[in-house]
Formats: structure tokens, sequence, C-alpha cells
């Protein structure tokens, strides 16, 4: 059996590194001409304040609930996961402009977090490469135990 994995898509690369700042400079442009450059600049920094403010407090819950996942012996999947997006919604409420920290705001918000984590759980596994526990022909190849050979057990002491 053999697996392939999707390409990655080219438009999204497009998006991020040519619509993406061209629209945050149209809305810093609009922004400064309907309050003016000083305060477009003071909210700018605003911003970045508050952006720093909620990674800390919701990178600390994070950080516990991730903490306490592990202390129970559970899969921490959605907690990871929330660290993820959280670390990327911190990264883009500090970059200056307002379109990206609209995203940022709405990948830390712990109301608008669950959204964001069924996007990202549908996105990683599309990407995972699944493979079954039926015959694969590649796989004879490879070493494994033989069915017929003895099997020794045992405990290593040092």
């Amino acid at each position: 059996m053999t697996t392939k994995r999707r390409p990655f898509p080219v438009w999204v690369l497009i998006a991020l590194f040519v619509v993406v700042p061209l629209l945050e400079i149209f809305v810093l442009i609009q922004v400064g001409q309907v309050i003016g450059p000083w305060w477009t600049i003071l909210l700018l920094i605003a911003d970045s304040i508050l952006g720093t403010w909620l990674i800390r407090h919701e990178g600390g819950r994070a950080w516990s609930a991730l903490t306490s996942a592990l202390a129970t012996g559970t899969m921490p999947a959605r907690e990871i996961a929330d660290g993820a997006l959280i670390l990327i919604g911190g990264t883009l409420m500090i970059s200056p402009g307002f379109v990206s920290d609209l995203f940022g705001i709405f990948l830390i918000l712990p109301f608008t977090r669950p959204v964001a984590r069924t996007f990202l759980t549908r996105m990683v596994s599309r990407r995972l490469v699944v493979h079954t526990a039926a015959y694969d022909p590649s796989n004879a190849q490879r070493p494994h135990p033989d069915p017929n050979g003895s099997v020794v057990e045992g405990e290593v002491i040092d």
C-alpha cells in the first residue's frame, strides 16, 4: 500500500506572504485617515499590550491545564492544541496590524478557541498519513521476528 501526501496548497503561501501584508497596509492607511496617524500608532501599541496580557493570562491557563493532564496520565491533545493556538495567536497579536490582531484575538480568547481548535484538528488530520494494519507488500522487506523462531523472555540487569 502506497500512501501519497497531499501537496501543500500554493495559494495559502500566496495569501500569507502577499495578500495579508497588502490588506494590513490598506487597513492601517484607512484607520490612519479616519483617526489620524498618532492615534493609529497609539492604538497599535495598546493592541500589542493587550495581546501580551492575553498571552500571559491564557498561556498560563493552558500551561496549568497541560500539567494537570500530564499529572493525571490523560492524553493532553486538547491542551497541546490550545497551547499552539495561543502561541500563534500571540504572535499575531504582537505583530503590528489590525487584521492579524483580529485573527490573533480569535485564536486566543477561550470562547472562540474551540472553533479554531476544530479547524486545526481537521487540518492536521487531513495532513497525517494513516497506515492500516492490512498486509503491505513493501513491508515484506523490513526485518521482523520469525514467526517460527523462539522467543526468549528476560530482563536486562545493569
